[in-house]
């Protein structure tokens, strides 16, 4: 396993790290055995980086995570970091209703996700989406608070667009933007990616494989539960499947020249964008992530980057990421 450094102030961690949500919710029923195996199968394999969020599961995962660390050797679980989110708000049937950046909040949230994961710090805490009614600089501010007094050790920020990062590092040091990039979702490369590397912050890319949607493993006639996410995503709706997955078969011919899987050269692909660049594989299966460990073996010349290119175009993608409401909540998209 080879590292690369959350931003200039952030700290080294695996190249790849393990998105941890789906063990617990929104893909329908997950094997609590086999996550916490995959989890411990990450660690032996050098992933040091968990990424999970305080409202997937209402807290679910982030006691999955604390069991499997607790279950660990001790020099894995030493050298795990736990990257977490926060601020969504639910209700007890699972709905959503906001987001909550207020700074008694923040410390709230904090002390809730401290006991449940089992540690004494969170390595990188953000917010999840931005609170409207809270300036940036507050909810910031009231982690580098935290930060202060040895509850967190690094500040990230969770899909925010490039004035908000400017806004958010002129307050207190920023270690990485978490936000969704990937073959089919280029849009970072705008304005967000430049003022990152401008200033220094890292990027922790999640949904590389698009929810399963360019894995290769997602069939047009596949039925999903409905309290699976992508039953309600735009991009696995109709039409629109069938043109994103026509994409997928395109860059299937591609990686099958390249004699690697689909999932593969799309990890790869996000892999070589750049040294500051550290993708999330949401595996929830060993067997899914044993695949994914595999792009780290996979060079990508300049002819290989052409082929993909040709395969799978910049903004060739059917649908919006996400539901028209929860796009409405994305700083990143404004």
């Amino acid at each position: 396993m080879f590292t690369r450094s959350l931003g200039t102030t952030g700290p080294r961690v695996s190249a790849l790290g393990l998105g941890c949500m789906g063990m617990s919710a929104l893909y329908g029923d997950a094997d609590r055995g086999e996550a916490v195996a995959t989890i411990h199968a990450a660690l032996e394999a050098g992933v040091t980086l968990l990424d999970t969020g305080d409202f997937y599961g209402m807290g679910h995962n982030e006691m999955l995570i604390g069991e499997a660390l607790r279950g660990a050797p001790a020099a894995r679980r030493e050298q795990a970091l736990v990257s977490v989110k926060f601020g969504a708000l639910r209700d007890p049937g699972g709905a959503w209703s906001g987001y909550d950046g207020r700074p008694a909040a923040v410390r709230n949230f904090a002390a809730y996700s401290l006991q449940r994961l089992g540690v004494d710090h969170i390595d990188v805490y953000r917010i999840a989406r931005v609170d409207p009614d809270v300036p940036i600089e507050e909810t910031v501010g009231a982690i580098a608070e935290l930060v202060e007094k040895g509850y967190v050790r690094h500040i990230g920020l969770s899909e925010v667009g490039a004035r908000t990062v400017r806004r958010a590092a002129a307050t207190a040091p920023i270690a990485d933007l978490q936000i969704e990039y990937s073959l089919v979702s280029r849009g970072i490369e705008d304005e967000i990616l430049p003022a990152t590397r401008e200033l220094g912050i890292g990027i922790t890319a999640y949904g590389v494989l698009s929810r399963g949607l360019i894995s290769g493993h997602f069939s047009r006639d596949r039925q999903l539960a409905a309290d699976d996410f992508r039953a309600h995503s735009p991009r696995f709706q109709g039409e629109n499947l069938r043109r994103n997955l026509d994409l997928v078969e395109a860059l299937r011919k591609t990686a099958e020249q390249k004699g690697v899987s689909v999932a593969q050269i799309a990890i790869a692909w996000a892999l070589s964008r750049g040294e500051d660049i550290v993708p999330l594989v949401g595996a929830r299966t060993r067997e899914r992530l044993t695949e994914a460990l595999g792009a780290l073996d996979v060079t990508l010349d300049a002819a290989d980057l052409a082929a993909i290119e040709d395969a799978v175009p910049a903004g060739a993608a059917a649908g919006d990421r996400y539901p028209t409401a929860q796009m409405a909540h994305l700083d990143s998209e404004r």
